[in-house]
């Protein structure tokens, strides 16, 4: 089964940056979209971005100029550079690939903002 794999967490000052990959573990054919989600303790996932397979980008208002999203040639793999982080970017971050009605999912890697 192919599983999505995530990197690039981790603790991070605000004002900084840090770079979120996920990769597929095997060959996804016909990619629609690759997106990030947050997720914060007892609450419900959120839409961060995500960018299709024609290249199209959407964002959540909150990250717009800020988390820009792109893709690698091969469309196997998304990354999302955060930039100018703040405290309310701390969150678990999943990365979601969606190939015809198959949803895939990474395991989520922690983001942490200190003040």
């Amino acid at each position: 089964q192919v599983q999505l794999v995530e990197s690039g967490g981790g603790l991070v000052q605000a004002g900084g940056s840090l770079r979120l990959s996920c990769a597929a573990s095997g060959k996804i054919f016909s990619i629609n979209s690759m997106g990030w989600y947050r997720q914060a303790p007892g609450k419900q996932r959120e839409f961060v971005a995500f960018i299709t397979s024609g290249g199209s980008t959407n964002y959540v208002d909150s990250v717009k100029e800020r988390f820009p999203i792109s893709r690698d040639n091969a469309g196997n793999t998304v990354y999302m550079q955060m930039n100018s982080m703040k405290r309310e970017d701390a969150d678990v971050y999943y990365c979601r690939f969606q190939a015809h009605a198959h949803l895939y999912w990474g395991q989520g890697t922690q983001v942490t903002v200190s003040s």
